[in-house]
């Protein structure tokens, strides 16, 4: 009973600091990462490649996701979609927090560095730089476009992969950055709104709460536009084909259905349904990608 009982505590206690991580988070950073890797090269990724870049960039997204808790654990309390994290709960601890994030991070860029390439670690680190420092403590707090300027930290994943494969930067990597950056804003701004109020609890500058619904909500819809733009680049530059282009006309026109909407009879539920929809954008263009680079015509 007693060895049960500490097993059960074992494991609960692993799932807390795998909970620091933010995994749901860190899946679709690996996913684009990973379409990054296939869309770099004509054939297959070596099996060694995909297993030891997949893991290092991994290991570093989870050890920003935990420094990310870390630094915001107190307005983490605040909030009701944060207040149940393990920071807040008590689950973990400040210190046990920063030593696993070193351990993980710290894993993560040796094998980037010795297993895969000395580039796709610098970029790594630099990400990580980007979103746990540059974008949580300083510009988060800072203005209400934080989320624009730091989301080049988001967009990287789909360039790690590419150099991790390749060992250099192409243009068309620095594409797949750009749909995520363009991407970033109306996707964060939707949750932006129908959290509007926890944000103004702590004094977060987010753009609902510094510029009214109103503002936000053309931004939104300004910003799918950009992303609708932006998403035909890879056609358009022969990168991908009428797979690719037939997919993205049909996404697109949900997105912007979204947006038009949340513009004109906003409701928090829609904000809800398209903030959630984004995600499921992302990860079927990117498929999209994926299909159609096997299966160019």
């Amino acid at each position: 009973m007693a060895s049960s009982l500490t097993w059960q505590e074992t494991a609960s206690r692993i799932n807390q600091f795998y909970r620091l991580t933010k995994p749901r988070v860190v899946s679709l950073i690996v996913f684009t990462a990973v379409i990054g890797m296939f869309l770099a090269v004509p054939g297959a990724v070596p099996l060694d490649t995909l297993i030891l870049a997949t893991t290092g960039i991994a290991l570093v997204a989870g050890a920003a996701a935990a420094l990310n808790c870390l630094v915001e654990h107190k307005l983490d309390v605040v909030m009701a979609r944060t207040k149940g994290r393990p920071l807040p709960q008590g689950k973990v601890s400040v210190p046990e927090t920063l030593f696993f994030l070193s351990i993980v991070g710290g894993l993560g860029l040796f094998i980037l560095y010795y297993w895969v390439n000395e580039l796709t670690m610098w970029l790594t680190l630099g990400t990580f730089v980007g979103y746990a420092i540059i974008y949580t403590v300083i510009l988060k707090p800072l203005t209400p476009q934080n989320i624009v300027i730091g989301g080049a930290s988001g967009a990287m994943p789909p360039v790690l992969g590419w150099t991790a494969v390749t060992g250099e930067i192409a243009s068309d990597a620095l594409l797949l950055f750009l749909i995520i950056f363009a991407w970033t804003p109306p996707h964060f701004w939707a949750l932006a709104l129908y959290r509007k109020n926890e944000y103004a609890s702590i004094g977060m500058p987010m753009l609902p709460v510094t510029h009214g619904d109103q503002f936000t909500k053309l931004h939104v819809l300004l910003y799918t536009f950009i992303l609708c733009a932006v998403t035909i680049l890879p056609y358009v530059t022969q990168m991908s084909g009428l797979i690719y282009l037939g997919s993205t006309l049909i996404l697109n026109s949900i997105f912007l259905y979204y947006a038009i909407e949340i513009y004109r009879n906003y409701s928090d539920k829609l904000a809800r349904e398209a903030f959630r929809y984004s995600i499921l954008y992302l990860a079927l263009l990117f498929v999209a990608l994926l299909v159609d680079h096997y299966f160019h015509f």
